[in-house]
């Protein structure tokens, strides 16, 4: 019997969340990985660390016994050459773009962003039309919008991470305040990824009991408030985003789609109309289920009063950014 051809999932942007996420993904063993990423000049010095990461990727899986491949491309910074490889990927990845740095909002990195995608979307589009595409850029919900519109893809195939990592942080805080494990608690955060985005606590429990009966509402709000600006905090400690946590919520959705696995998650995703998230022309964070096909179907989940306003106002600060993306596309 003819071996299964081993699946292709490329990553723009080897930065420390593309690596990341590169390194996740061969050691779960869902397919072989191209990287690709800009050169560095350094005076009269040009280096090629993609192709460095790449290799020591590579001697990674060696040491671990690993049967995987691993490639890094150095690409230009206008596009026009190096993307050839991202040739039969079936998932790209694109985590290329500047980062969010103390003080900085997700607005400030819009225009220098969009550019960066305007330069990447043509080669994704020539060397890789059957993928899905998953955009990790920030800000996400408005990077997602901008790569389902200059990429021409079908919704299904087109959607941002941002809601995985929101709910692994609102899980991890509850887990911290009550001493479980955040196996147990089932959790999650929709909305945009940013200070509007929406924990669900009516739906929040430990193995089935509410949350509201195992914390007191200041407690509740204290990890509510934490949650949404789990992000800046680590920016303040660290002097840039996150990347280990971002990554494996990566990893989650590649693995979802590659295994079909039929996993629901919190993603942001384009909704050209949709009653009951009361949104439309949006790209925004929505429980979907991922499998083959990329996102297959939207979950429509019951908010509380307070939750749908919350939502409301999530919505409204993600359409601020997108009106505002819009200038640039």
């Amino acid at each position: 019997m003819r071996n299964q051809r081993r699946k292709i999932i490329s990553v723009i942007g080897a930065g420390n969340v593309g690596e990341h996420v590169a390194s996740l993904t061969l050691l779960k063993g869902l397919g072989d990985v191209r990287l690709f990423d800009i050169p560095r000049k350094e005076g009269d010095k040009i280096f090629e660390p993609v192709k460095g990461k790449a290799l020591d990727l590579q001697q990674m899986l060696a040491a671990l016994e690993v049967d995987a491949k691993v490639e890094g491309f150095t690409v230009s910074p206008d596009g026009s050459s190096g993307y050839e490889a991202l040739a039969g990927s079936d998932i790209v990845v694109i985590t290329a773009g500047f980062p969010r740095r103390p003080g900085m909002s997700r607005e400030d990195l819009l225009d220098k962003n969009i550019q960066i995608l305007k330069a990447i979307v043509p080669n994704i589009q020539k060397y890789a039309p059957n993928s899905i595409v998953i955009v990790v850029t920030n800000p996400v919900d408005t990077m997602t919008y901008a790569a389902y519109k200059l990429l021409g893809f079908p919704a299904n195939r087109v959607m941002g991470m941002a809601g995985i990592l929101d709910s692994a942080r609102f899980r991890t805080f509850i887990s911290y305040k009550l001493g479980i494990s955040p196996k147990d608690i089932h959790a999650y955060v929709i909305g945009g990824h940013g200070d509007e985005m929406v924990p669900i606590i009516s739906r929040s429990n430990v193995k089935g009991v509410p949350l509201k009966y195992l914390l007191s509402e200041e407690e509740i709000r204290e990890i509510v408030e934490r949650t949404k600006f789990g992000g800046g905090e680590i920016v303040a400690l660290m002097g840039t985003s996150a990347y280990y946590a971002p990554a494996m919520a990566v990893v989650e959705m590649i693995e979802s789609i590659l295994l079909d696995a039929k996993r629901i998650h919190p993603c942001s995703v384009y909704v050209d109309k949709n009653e009951f998230y009361e949104v439309e022309d949006i790209c925004v964070g929505i429980p979907v289920l991922l499998g083959k096909d990329g996102w297959e179907r939207i979950f429509e989940v019951p908010l509380s009063r307070e939750e749908r306003e919350q939502w409301r106002k999530s919505v409204e600060s993600v359409k601020r950014t997108i009106e505002l993306a819009k200038r640039f596309l």
